[in-house]
């Protein structure tokens, strides 16, 4: 059996695929510009052969958002650390950097990024453009923590974008869904660097589920996973502290069991057999839950908001407003627990802090988010499809990286500066250089 897949991105042979394995395109023509004017040229080359141009960073998204068969652009090579202000906290990246690469870039300024998903791999152009989040109601999402970009537009022309700059265009391109240009340089702004005190523990879900809220308003950082058919959620609470404060970091030997030999040597193992043997799931789900026991431990943020995740999945990912989240999760419970086929990966469950991005997913409210998710070898789309509608029910807004099926039509509801996002990429790609499948489904043709 093969325990963890290969990376994702373009092969050696030209062949885009994302890391979830869902979508692949073989693209005509891939690029690999070091600089802001050869993304220019690129650019201009593209429009002179009419064809599409999309960008790809880690490949994460799970839907096909950066998905074409004209030219596929990879910006690795534009990476790293412009610029940063230790009085500001003020942060300039190169699109291209990896988000797994920032902290050792911002050591020297001793700055770090305010919050973090779980998930580094991500280029930081990718996380911004798809409203990538982490939890916690006091912080945004990626969108909201960037204070300026520049951007290469579709006919070439660099523009740089601000609050005071351009602000039609820097409010689209926060969250500009690779629909608008593409970003070659983002700021951010950062906060002075700090440890986060983590608790992780078993507790009983029908405990969590109605102290949820309040969890969240009371924490720093608070999230939580249940494994379908259980009546425990393994909860981690993270609390922030100075950052000359004294470390206490997990052991090697612990994070190898624990990290590496359970939480993916051994899930993966455990996926694969419950693929084929579905009714052996409920009992896996169950032991799952009793091999986690409590663990404390304090480290630098990143060491603490990122962990491994290396089993290959599908994930489903809704913004809800954040005062319906209990009503809501009882019945992603009710309905996870009814489903026909026993799930063997886990629910997830954020919070985040409203912000004023145009398209970002907490736009305009304090949010929820919950996420589902479903071994990449199992069929996933009744499962989703059965969760999903619990979301519309609630005035959700779907993860623009993650599978969903909502249309343009749904959506401008949702959004309501939908149509200003529209007016602004009809000003600067009028041509639709960068439109693909997906973004024809969601922003309409």
């Amino acid at each position: 059996m093969k325990l963890f897949d290969d990376a994702p991105g373009i092969s050696p042979r030209g062949t885009w695929r994302n890391w979830a394995g869902n979508y692949r395109r073989q693209p005509a023509a891939v690029v690999r510009p070091e600089t802001v004017s050869g993304v220019s040229e690129a650019l201009q080359d593209a429009a002179r052969m009419h064809r599409g141009f999309k960008v790809v960073g880690g490949s994460h998204s799970f839907t096909d958002i950066a998905a074409t068969d004209g030219v596929v652009a990879s910006l690795d090579a534009l990476s790293g650390l412009v610029s940063a202000d230790r009085e500001t906290g003020l942060a300039t990246f190169r699109a291209g950097t990896r988000l797994r690469d920032i902290a050792g870039l911002l050591q020297p300024y001793g700055l770090a990024l305010p919050n973090m998903g779980d998930i580094d791999h991500q280029s930081l152009a990718g996380a911004v453009s798809t409203s990538t989040h982490g939890t916690g109601l006091e912080y945004t999402g990626f969108g909201g923590a960037v204070r300026a970009f520049t951007i290469v537009l579709a006919d070439g022309e660099v523009r740089h974008c601000s609050a005071d700059e351009n602000p039609g265009l820097f409010q689209a391109g926060r969250v500009g869904l690779g629909a608008v240009g593409v970003i070659v340089e983002v700021t951010l702004q950062c906060v002075p660097r700090f440890l986060l005190s983590a608790v992780e523990q078993p507790e009983p879900l029908e405990d969590v589920l109605s102290g949820f809220t309040e969890r969240c308003e009371q924490s720093d950082h608070f999230e939580f996973y249940w494994f379908p058919g259980t009546r425990v959620a393994l909860t981690k609470t993270n609390t922030r502290l100075p950052g000359d404060g004294q470390r206490s970091p997990v052991t090697t030997a612990r994070r190898l069991v624990d990290d590496e030999l359970l939480g993916n040597g051994l899930f993966s193992l455990t996926c694969q057999v419950g693929a084929r043997f579905n009714g052996v799931v409920p009992g896996v789900n169950a032991l799952a839950t009793r091999l986690v026991s409590k663990r404390t431990y304090t480290d630098e943020s990143h060491a603490v908001f990122v962990s491994p995740r290396r089993v290959r999945f599908r994930e489903m990912e809704y913004a809800l407003p954040f005062e319906e989240a209990e009503e809501a999760l009882r019945k992603v419970v009710d309905a996870a627990n009814a489903f026909g086929e026993s799930v063997s990966f886990p629910i997830e469950v954020r919070s985040a802090a409203a912000d004023d991005v145009w398209m970002s997913t907490a736009n305009g409210r304090r949010s929820v988010y919950i996420a589902v998710h479903r071994y990449h070898r199992e069929p996933h789309a009744e499962y989703f499809e059965a969760i999903e509608r619990i979301f519309w029910e609630h005035g959700g807004r779907p993860h623009w990286g993650k599978l969903h099926t909502l249309d343009a039509a749904r959506l401008r509801g949702l959004y309501p500066h939908f149509d200003d996002f529209l007016a602004v990429r009809e000003e600067v790609d009028p041509q639709r250089r960068f439109l693909n499948p997906y973004l024809r489904r969601v922003l309409g043709a």
